[in-house]
C-alpha cells in the first residue's frame, strides 16, 4: 500500500472524528505487516484528559485484534503536517521499530518520516 492510499484511508477515518470541543478532526490509518489496515479518529471528552488521539485509537484497535507487527501509519488533521503528539509517539514505540514509517500530508502530497526521526530518545523499558 502506498503512502497516498494510506492517507486516503486516514481521511476517511477523519470524517468520524468526535471533536466538539476543539473542532480539530484527526484521522489515522495503520498498516499492519499482515496487510490489514486499521483506522482511527480522535475522540474528545469534556474532561480533556479522557480524550484519545486517532493514532492510539488505530493502534489499540489493531492490538486488541491480535496484530503486533506494523509497517506504517498515515495521519491527517485540519492542518498540513499533523504530527503525532508525544504520547502517541511513545505508544507507537511500544509496538513499532525506529524505521516505522509515518506519512503526513503537506500541500496534498505525502511526506514521510520514521518513528526514529520523530522520537529519537524514546523510553524503552525492554533494554
Amino acid at each position: 500500500m502506498t503512502g497516498r492510499q494510506l492517507i486516503k484511508a486516514a481521511k476517511e477515518a477523519q470524517a468520524f472524528s468526535y471533536s466538539p470541543y476543539s473542532g480539530f478532526k484527526v484521522g489515522a490509518a495503520l498498516l499492519c505487516k499482515s496487510g490489514k489496515v486499521y483506522t482511527g479518529c480522535n475522540i474528545e471528552n469534556a474532561s480533556f484528559s479522557a480524550t484519545v488521539c486517532a493514532e492510539r485509537t488505530a493502534l489499540f484497535k489493531a492490538v486488541s485484534e491480535g496484530e503486533r507487527e506494523f509497517s506504517a501509519m498515515a495521519i491527517v488533521g485540519n492542518t498540513d503536517l499533523c504530527f503525532p503528539c508525544g504520547v502517541c509517539r511513545q505508544v507507537m514505540s511500544e509496538f513499532c521499530g525506529k524505521n516505522f514509517k509515518i506519512y503526513l500530508e503537506e500541500n496534498g502530497k505525502p511526506v514521510t518520516f520514521t518513528l526514529g526521526e520523530l522520537l529519537p530518545g524514546r523510553f524503552d523499558f525492554k533494554k
